[in-house]
């Protein structure tokens, strides 16, 4: 009878270390934003594709690279300028995927009812330094003719701030007006202390898209354990899409515990919709953009054609049945 008890207590144990076996880690970096909520819902479905996903969320995208660059992650869910300088700086990394498109709002301060871009002459606006919206004000500006710094003297001087941090600086009446990721500028719109400038996509970018990167040693040798994770990311993304409400409870519970409202979140992913792809055409745009104004500091700037690896994404959206 002993004897039969440690044989099923050992089969058992067998079984057990198989299964931990089969759900292979993946260890995921992600940002707090509401167009950033299919990648964190990865995590939840990851039993279910033969996974474990431990997701690491960051302040924002060059944090998240870092960490790339550390070793610390297999995959991370970043905007595109974030991937490209982790990409000029030497850090071995595929871009293999776009989640989400937009995201971006200028924004004024109400009472001072500016409507265009012209009209932030002689003006203090706000912006998170390497963030996608730094590029987007520098082209928005240089477009329309305002020089700018971040020293007085220009004619927009730059503030620089942290994503919540620019809102309180706007309702607080520092500054006159954001460039500002989602749900942040819908929230300023809607408590009334911020008005929409423009969504700034008329620059060579159009809607920048944010990009998930892989490292090169995730998607080279753990080919099977990429495509598992590739296919659980187009899943994701399909419920969030096609089950609207399902991806407003988990952002708004889950990611932001109550933080965001209906409005907020309708508002910002109205301006960020979910999504799956990237085009190296894209990349390659943003990447000539970010040399021009400088941002980024790069020595020799990536070939999107070089680095842009849609093929696990393809393969996944197939099985799945998406076009």
């Amino acid at each position: 009878m002993l004897k039969k008890a440690m044989y099923l207590a050992g089969m058992l144990s067998v079984a057990l270390a198989g299964s931990a076996a089969a759900q292979e880690v993946v260890r995921l970096g992600n940002l707090k934003f509401a167009h950033y909520g299919a990648v964190s819902y990865i995590k939840e479905i990851a039993p279910k594709c033969g996974l474990k996903v431990e997701e690491r969320v960051f302040a924002k995208g060059l944090d998240a690279m870092q960490a790339v660059i550390a070793g610390e992650l297999d995959v991370g869910a970043v905007s595109s300028e974030a991937a490209i300088s982790g990409r000029a700086s030497g850090t071995p990394l595929y871009l293999v995927a776009g989640f989400a498109k937009g995201g971006a709002r200028l924004v004024g301060r109400t009472e001072l009812g500016i409507k265009t871009v012209k009209d932030l002459k002689g003006k203090k606006v706000g912006v998170t330094r390497g963030g996608i919206q730094e590029i987007l004000l520098a082209a928005e500006l240089a477009q329309n003719g305002l020089s700018y710094s971040d020293q007085p003297g220009k004619d927009v001087q730059i503030i620089y701030l942290g994503f919540p941090d620019l809102n309180q600086a706007l309702l607080g009446k520092n500054i006159d007006a954001i460039m500002q990721s989602e749900p942040y500028s819908s929230q300023a719109i809607n408590k009334g202390f911020g008005n929409e400038i423009i969504k700034p996509y008329d620059t060579p970018i159009g809607e920048p898209v944010r990009t998930m990167v892989m490292t090169e040693k995730f998607y080279k040798e753990r080919r099977p354990v990429a495509e598992k994770f590739m296919r659980c990311f187009v899943e994701a993304t399909k419920t969030f899409i096609d089950k609207p409400e399902i991806a407003e409870k988990y952002v708004r519970e889950s990611m932001f515990k109550g933080q965001i409202t209906h409005d907020d979140f309708a508002d910002a992913i109205s301006n960020s919709p979910y999504s799956y792809d990237v085009t190296p055409e894209h990349i390659q745009i943003t990447t000539d953009l970010m040399q021009k104004y400088g941002i980024g500091k790069m020595a020799k700037p990536p070939v999107a054609k070089d680095w842009v690896k849609t093929d696990l994404l393809e393969q996944a959206k197939k099985s799945l049945g998406i076009k």
